[in-house]
């Protein structure tokens, strides 16, 4: 069954993307002024990097769990495994440009300054990077997804760009648990 037409998963996917990135920047460029959020209690605040890494963990198993099923050729646990993950993915920035917005921006690096420029800059820049490229190659897996019956998906794109946005995804998701690591157990 056919959800999302055929013809249109390219512009939907880039559409998705822009406007997905979009607000990202916006959020991270101090665009989005904190009376446009709720306010929530500092303590809110203040859990939500924790209840993130958790989310973050729990993605990377699931991705993991998605990318293993499809070797086995067990595709609906693939998909079932690759929509949770879009969902933690979905929550995770949620959360994280609630409190991007919320807190007014980022969080200072509370440790050295050797360390934030050799370690904490590299690693965060790499996660971030990773992490925009990532959100189109997910949009466009998803929508093939939804376009093609499973019996036509090997004659998409799905597998290859699946492998190639899975990877990524995985790499994001590890460094943004060091980016965490050195926030808030390190320093």
């Amino acid at each position: 069954m056919e959800y999302v037409p055929r013809e249109r998963v390219r512009p939907l996917a880039a559409i998705l993307s822009v406007v997905s990135l979009a607000v990202v920047f916006a959020a991270a460029g101090g665009r989005i002024p904190s009376s446009t959020v709720p306010t929530a209690p500092e303590w809110v605040l203040d859990l939500i990097p924790h209840v993130n890494v958790v989310i973050s963990v729990t993605a990377i198993g699931t991705i993991a769990i998605g990318w293993r099923a499809i070797r086995r050729g067990d595709v609906d646990r693939h998909r079932k495994s690759m929509l949770s993950s879009f969902g933690l993915f979905v929550a995770f920035l949620t959360f994280y440009l609630y409190r991007l917005v919320a807190t007014g921006g980022p969080q200072p690096f509370p440790g050295p300054d050797a360390v934030y420029q050799f370690v904490y800059l590299p690693v965060l820049a790499i996660h971030i990077l990773l992490a925009v490229v990532c959100i189109p190659l997910v949009y466009y897996a998803l929508l093939l997804a939804a376009a093609y019956p499973i019996e036509e998906l090997p004659r998409t794109g799905h597998a290859r760009l699946g492998r190639i946005a899975a990877s990524l995804w995985l790499i994001s998701f590890s460094l943004g648990i060091v980016v965490y690591l050195l926030l808030h157990g390190v320093y």
